[in-house]
């Protein structure tokens, strides 16, 4: 079952249970789907639908970081819709996970202390390995304080 038939389905409990809130935010994950589905003409894969929803996930926190701290119903609202779209999130990679992924790649490069030199080429082979599962924030803030 692909993620937007199991956001549709939820969306119609959600409408039968009165949840206008958690409604509204699946029904704007089913349209960013839908959306991405029409654009590339065929069916999601599981890759894309979770770019999808992580995409969702990353315009929300943007919105969230940028409301005024008066503003708590933006920060209501905001908070509640990540809430919910974690539920759809794919599970993402610890810390511990991505330090035993970046020190793999450093091994295969045949680099025993990184630099601020190598940081490309280790980004170029470490990106593809967690795309998806690892915020890249969060792999250029462990990747940096691994550095010399």
């Amino acid at each position: 079952m692909s993620k937007i038939d199991v956001v549709r389905s939820d969306m119609v409990a959600a409408m039968k249970a009165g949840d206008k809130e958690r409604k509204e935010t699946l029904s704007l994950l089913l349209s960013a789907l839908k959306n991405k589905a029409i654009d590339k003409r065929e069916d999601l894969t599981q890759e894309e639908e979770d770019a999808v929803v992580l995409k969702e996930m990353k315009q929300i926190k943007e919105t969230l970081e940028l409301s005024p701290a008066d503003r708590t119903d933006i920060i209501e609202q905001c908070t509640f819709r990540i809430q919910v779209l974690e539920e759809y999130a794919p599970k993402m990679m610890d810390e511990g996970q991505i330090r035993s992924i970046i020190e793999g790649v450093l091994k295969d490069l045949e680099i025993d202390v990184p630099t601020g030199k190598d940081k490309g080429r280790i980004m170029k082979d470490l990106m593809p390995k967690v795309k998806g599962q690892a915020d890249g924030k969060l792999v250029n803030e462990i990747l940096a304080s691994m550095m010399q």
